[in-house]
Formats: structure tokens, C-alpha cells, sequence
């Protein structure tokens, strides 16, 4: 697929999502399921978990989601971040996942974590790389049900919000 000559200056928004995105927030986790790097959900599940997500939009596109999932009273974790392949590498995953952490951050919570394929990518942006077993309440009330469960590849990242 042919990259896009868009950059993230020409991101119209990240915002919220609503109930009018859940066709674009299907399409990417469609794609991204397939390849494995996330767990597949239903448009029933994503539309019942739709206020937990933000997406950022290109000349009114939905180009890339994230949703921000509450563990305890300090502890979210980043969820679903996917970005359209055409958009790629152009910036776009960190804008949204800056206003991801400083939601976060506005919001009270102390730490904020992810589990990844792309680790670097999450140090780029202050994450340092942890044992999973750092979040019990992540693998013992999620994990635990994932088929990957006793051979997840993923790596937890964390970072501190505390000033």
C-alpha cells in the first residue's frame, strides 16, 4: 500500500470517540487482529467500550484510534493503538499517544502502561520496559483469559506521571 504525503501537522484532531466512529474503529482492529497484534473484538464490544477510545483524524478521517483502559485509582493502561498502514510513520501514533499520556495525566493517575510489539517506540516517549508481572491486575483479570496467555510475546512498558 502507497504511503500517504500527509504528515501529522495535518491532523485535524484527536479527540474523543463516538458512536459514529465505530465502523473505522472496526476496520483497524479487523486488520490488526489478522496480523495478530491485537485481540479481536466485536463491533458489539468495541461499541460498549467506545468512551474508553480516542481517535485522531486526517481532513476528516479516522486514521488511528487508542483507548485507555482504568485498572485502579493510579494504574491505565493504553490499549488498541493502531494506525491506518497508509499513515504509518508519519508521526501520527505519537501525537496520539502525547495526548493519551497527558489525558492521563489530567485525569490524576500516576502510571500509565502498555503491552507491545514495539517497545522502542513507547521509549520514545519516557516508557521503560517492566515485567508484566508489575501489573497483576492487567494479567490476572485479563491475560488469564487471552489465548496467548501462556505464550504472550508481548512487552510491558510503564511510565511514571508523577511530576
Amino acid at each position: 500500500m502507497n504511503k500517504s504525503v500527509c504528515n501529522a501537522s495535518d491532523a485535524t484532531a484527536v479527540r474523543g470517540a463516538t458512536p459514529e466512529d465505530l465502523n473505522a474503529i472496526s476496520m483497524l482492529m479487523d486488520q490488526y487482529a489478522a496480523l495478530g497484534n491485537v485481540l479481536p473484538r466485536t463491533k458489539e464490544e468495541i461499541l460498549r467500550y467506545i468512551g474508553d477510545f480516542y481517535v485522531i483524524e486526517v481532513q476528516s478521517q479516522v486514521i488511528g484510534c487508542g483507548a485507555l483502559e482504568v485498572f485502579t485509582d493510579e494504574l491505565v493502561e493504553i490499549r488498541s493503538l493502531m494506525i491506518e498502514n497508509s499513515h504509518s510513520g508519519q508521526g501520527y501514533g505519537r501525537l496520539l499517544v502525547e495526548h493519551l499520556i497527558e489525558e492521563t495525566r489530567t485525569r490524576g493517575f500516576r502510571r500509565l502502561f502498555a503491552l507491545t510489539y514495539v517497545p522502542e517506540f513507547f521509549h520514545k516517549r519516557g516508557f521503560e520496559t517492566v515485567s508484566k508481572d508489575t501489573f497483576p491486575e492487567k494479567v490476572w483479570g485479563i491475560c488469564v483469559k487471552c489465548y496467548k496467555f501462556n505464550r504472550c510475546d508481548e512487552i510491558a512498558v510503564q511510565r511514571s506521571l508523577q511530576e
